[in-house]
């Protein structure tokens, strides 16, 4: 090292270990060579962790030199000062700041003998810093060592007596947004807040009590513990708070509940369950606090109308409920006067949102109470911003209520029209498509009231040009819809020049209004198929069937829908010819346009008159896109190909061959997705085959299938089993290959597949198995399926549990009841809900195949065991096969109105609910056999569960009534009621006047014979004498 001096300068160093020595220059100082890096010359980690609590004696290297020494002699000072510090760590007793908080050991300022062991000495000189630098200094590294402090967790454990709170006064500083912690909340006990959320939920984790608080701030805290559980607290909490939040909504006051639940809706971080909670308590406090909600609409609104435009359909119904029940609350007058500035707001969203608002505004409060605010709205002067806003509220109106609006459509075109000639472009695209907006919603009425502004629009399609052009053309084709036959072909006609020239733009928003008003002109019949074919089918086909249209899924669909509406006009064969050649594109997504078009066009079209030239080249384009098809949508080529072939039917005989020979040859590829198409088509041919009397190739397939069953892909074994199963369906048993006796139990193992697509299908094979030829298998076999099946009743997708249930019935029918219900009986014992309910359901469907009197007795017997899940599975196994028997309950019902009195008497609540269902069913099932004694003695027992509190068990009481209303009739039900309208206890007098509303809308006009002839009473006499000769 060169003895001259280098210039240095003092400057901070950003990690804080030293005094800053930092070489700016080196004048002539000659460097060492160097050289190269080996394994053994990197140097230790400094910041390695000592696992023991001394330290450990390491053997001398003989590489221990150079810089390595220097540095390893200084790592040995720095442990030596802070070995203390190291046993403390060792000990679990960590060295902490004055503000109690661990501070790692690379933290530690390093001093000026430290840092001569670890820099040269000699060669520098250490120049003094700058006045001031030592306070600067000192700042910047506390404020970087708080910084760190939060994210630097090591492993030091949270004390649980430390509030949330108190941890983040400490930091100072505010982590990242979405930043995780976890607080304990004496309710709702360990929680995972945000820290965006502590900003509003911070003052219920003080150690604050109630008592040193003012009333205000306690109620306050209360406000925000129902927020917090709402929020983030278990669904039975979350109902709890909810219902105490609402009920005490008056006594909170408006103010601090709003004050804390709008600010935490504006929150970007809120999940979209989170959001769904608080938008639900939002609404019933609205309607909890009617007008005392006044003084905060706006800020209502300013929450809430962002999500009329919200991408989720159920944001924006939950918007539209709560700006209808705002409005109720507080009155059209307050609503007009919170919403009217921003109106001709500059921003454009805002006013956008601001029409939706209204459109509701006019839905809850009627449009006739708008009507004067819109016309002076659309009619100012002072500003183009609300002619257009008004306008746009018209058409919002017009979308949201549909034909609702044609009582007030004349008066709704009056005061949009004079936009149509308005000095702002804007104004009159909105105009016109408030317009076809109107017409839409008012279709197929109204044309009279918009028969004085045809002209004008009219006019407009012939002066203008883009985006003004594309909204007049939409008004027009709207309107089109809505004239007469011989004033739609006047207008067509006129029209179909522009719309001939325009099919060539290159906007795609005027392509799609170009293709529903030539859709809407083409719908017109009296316009003629020569007109069609001459004017517009050649420019259609050349201008919209291209492949880049096909990528556009919107432009794809309106282009599928009118070639459909075209076919109708000029037949099947002009379409055909247009379509084929673009069976063998080579866009993949321009082909399956073009065979979708074909499909829906022949599933219209009769193909009795088809050329043989176009049929052969129809299959022969659809069999290459068959084979072609590499993309996820093979399912719906599948599916196309097959309706194709069907539709064709005995006319595709000839190519049968061929596509047996395709489907045997994918079959046998490596390629899986190859194998799963083939097997699908099989399923979706299968039925053509047998309108050709094909069965020897159906066979000779169902064989080639059969081998296959030991796929190892569960998707393509899905499809396997899929296609045997079709297979099974339409062939007769004595010509199965292979026959059911030998594929029952090579199907049996496959049972214990989880996959969902191999259970259902390998179900629904089974079941028709058994029903077609269950005798061919031993019931030993079929004992053996039942078994397995029971695992299927756990399925978590209803149709695998709805095909189990089936099968189960289909098996009982083959082998008989008995041994079927032993199995499903134990499975009334289990805890799982779910899997009882398929047990019963499955029991209930072998008594209606094996009929009722082999079953009853085995479940009659199983109630008598005294364990609850046994008995209401037996009560709502009883319940679904009233259902399912229908009027045969009839021979049934006087040997189970004993069990069923019981049941009605239970103490359980669960008990009564479901033997209420069962009633019901009942009740309907025997209605007008003659059974009416034991109905009433039913009803006896049935009455005295009117006053319950459980919401699950009062609506089926009030069902089983209805039911016993159907059966027994109206004036029985009447003479129950009767005693209880005008008890002196309100709370017997709503029950009954709840019973009797539900009567007097079941059976108003069967309820008059049974009224109590009332005597005359002064002048006034209530008899009509006329009505006793109908009675």
């Amino acid at each position: 090292m060169s003895d001259e001096v280098g210039k240095l300068d003092w400057t901070a160093m950003e990690d804080g270990r030293g005094e800053g020595l930092v070489i700016l220059e080196q004048e002539k100082a000659p460097t060492r060579p160097q050289r190269r890096k080996k394994r053994w010359d990197i140097v230790p980690d400094e910041d390695q962790e000592v696992s023991s609590c001394g330290k450990l004696d390491q053997k001398k290297s003989r590489w221990d030199n150079g810089e390595v020494e220097t540095l390893r002699e200084a790592k040995e000072t720095v442990e030596t000062n802070s070995s203390e510090q190291s046993s403390e760590v060792c000990s679990a007793q960590r060295t902490t700041s004055e503000e109690g908080r661990f501070h790692p050991p690379f933290q530690k300022e390093f001093t000026d003998e430290e840092l001569d062991k670890i820099l040269p000495s000699e060669g520098y000189e250490i120049v003094k810093p700058p006045e001031g630098y030592e306070k600067l200094r000192r700042a910047n590294l506390e404020n970087k060592r708080k910084l760190l402090e939060p994210k630097i967790t090591l492993y030091d454990i949270p004390e649980p007596t430390k509030s949330f709170q108190e941890e983040l006064g400490e930091s100072k500083d505010v982590p990242q947004q979405g930043f995780m912690r976890q607080v304990f909340h004496s309710e709702l006990g360990e929680l995972s807040l945000r820290i965006e959320d502590f900003h509003f939920f911070g003052k219920l984790f003080s150690n604050i009590s109630d008592d040193d608080l003012s009333p205000e701030e306690v109620n306050e805290r209360l406000v925000l513990t129902l927020l917090l559980k709402i929020k983030n607290g278990a669904p039975i909490l979350r109902r709890k708070a909810m219902k105490q939040i609402v009920e005490t909504a008056r006594d909170h006051g408006p103010g601090i509940i709003l004050n804390h639940l709008l600010p935490l809706l504006m929150q970007s971080t809120l999940e979209e369950q989170e959001r769904h909670m608080l938008v639900k308590a939002l609404d019933r406090i609205l309607q909890r606090l009617g007008e005392k909600v006044k003084p905060y609409v706006h800020k209502i609104l300013v929450v809430i109308e962002p999500m009329l435009i919200d991408q989720d359909y159920y944001a924006r119904q939950e918007g539209r409920e709560i700006i209808s029940n705002l409005a109720k609350a507080v009155g059209l007058a307050t609503m007009i006067a919170t919403m009217r500035p921003d109106i001709d707001h500059p921003d454009e969203y805002v006013r956008n949102t601001t029409a939706k608002a209204f459109a509701i505004l006019a839905s809850a409060m009627g449009i006739p109470s708008l009507v004067i605010f819109l016309q002076a709205v659309c009619q100012s002067k002072k500003s183009w911003q609300a002619r257009h806003t008004g306008i746009r509220i018209v058409q919002q109106i017009a979308i949201l209520h549909g034909s609702s609006v044609l009582p007030h459509l004349k008066s709704l075109v009056q005061i949009i029209s004079h936009g149509l000639s308005d000095e702002n472009q804007k104004v009159r695209v909105i105009t016109a498509l408030s317009l076809a907006s109107l017409a839409e919603a008012s279709s197929p009425y109204g044309i009279e009231a918009f028969e004085p502004i045809l002209g004008q629009i009219w006019k407009g399609i012939s002066e203008y040009r883009s985006r003004n052009l594309a909204s007049y053309l939409k008004a027009m084709g709207q309107m089109i819809s809505l004239m007469e036959t011989n004033q739609a072909c006047y207008y067509i006609k006129e029209i179909s020049p522009v719309l001939v020239r325009e099919f060539g733009s290159q906007d795609d928003e005027m392509k799609r209004i170009v293709l529903r008003v030539l859709e809407q002109c083409v719908s017109v019949e009296e316009i003629g198929s020569e007109f069609v074919k001459q004017k517009l089918l050649g420019p259609f086909f050349g201008q919209f069937w291209t492949s880049r249209n096909s990528l556009d899924k919107r432009t794809s669909k309106l282009v599928i829908n009118t070639t459909v509406s075209l076919s109708k006009q000029v037949g099947l064969e002009p379409i055909l010819d247009g379509l084929l050649i673009f069976l063998r594109d080579g866009s993949e997504t321009f082909r399956i346009q073009a065979l979708e078009t074909v499909r829906n066009v022949m599933e219209i079209v009769p193909v009795i008159h088809l050329e043989q030239r176009l049929e052969k080249l129809l299959v022969d384009g659809i069999l290459y896109i068959f084979q072609e098809s590499s993309t996820d949508e093979d399912s719906s080529v599948v599916e196309n190909v097959g309706r194709i072939l069907t539709l064709l039917g005995t006319r595709s005989k000839q190519y049968l061959p061929q596509i047996s020979s395709i489907i045997r040859w994918r079959l046998n590829t490596p390629s899986p997705r190859a194998r799963q198409t083939a097997a699908d088509l099989v399923a979706g041919i299968i039925g053509v085959m047998k309108q050709c009397e094909e069965e020897q190739m159906i066979a000779h397939i169902g064989l080639f299938l059969y081998e296959y069953l030991g796929e190892e892909y569960p998707e393509v074994l899905g499809s396997i089993i899929g296609a045997l199963h079709a297979i099974v369906t339409q062939v007769r048993v004595e010509k199965l290959s292979p026959p059911i006796k030998e594929l029952v139990p090579r199907l049996t193992p496959i049972l214990k597949n989880r996959h969902e697509k191999v259970q259902e299908n390998i179900i629904q094979l089974l079941g028709c198995c058994a029903k077609k030829g269950g005798d061919f298998v031993s019931p030993k076999e079929w004992d053996r399926i039942c078994f397995d099946l029971l695992d299927s009743l756990k399925a978590n997708k209803k149709s695998i549990r709805r095909a189990s249930v089936k099968t189960f019935g289909h098996i009982a029918k083959t082998i008989g009841p008995q041994d079927v219900l032993v199995t499903l009986l134990n499975n009334l014992r289990v805890q799982e809900r779910q899997l009882r309910v398929c047990t019963t359901i499955a029991i209930a469907i072998i008594s209606e195949i094996c009929m009722p009197y082999t079953v009853l007795p085995a479940i009659m017997n199983e109630y008598r065991i005294p364990d609850l899940n046994v008995q209401n599975g037996v009560l709502k196994t009883l319940s679904f096969m009233f259902e399912y028997i229908g009027a045969m309950s009839k021979d049934y019902i006087y040997a189970l109105t004993p069990l069923l009195e019981v049941a009605l008497t239970d103490r359980d609540q669960v008990h009564r609910q479901t033997a209420a269902w069962a009633c019901k069913h009942l009740a309907l099932g025997v209605a007008g056999t003659g059974c009416n004694d034991a109905l009433i003695h039913l009803l006896n027992f049935l009455w005295p569960n009117v006053f319950e509190n459980s919401p699950h068990l009062v609506q089926a009481v009030y069902e089983a009534l209805d039911a016993f209303r159907v059966a027994l009739g109206p004036g029985v039900i009447l003479n129950y009621l009767l005693q209880g309208l005008f008890h002196p206890a309100k709370k017997v007098r709503s029950v009954y006047w709840r019973i009797y509303n539900n009567l007097y809308i079941g059976s108003q006009d069967s309820l008059v014979p049974f009224f109590p002839p009332i005597p005359q009473i002064g002048n006034r006499n209530f008899d009509i004498n006329e009505f006793y000769y109908f009675i």
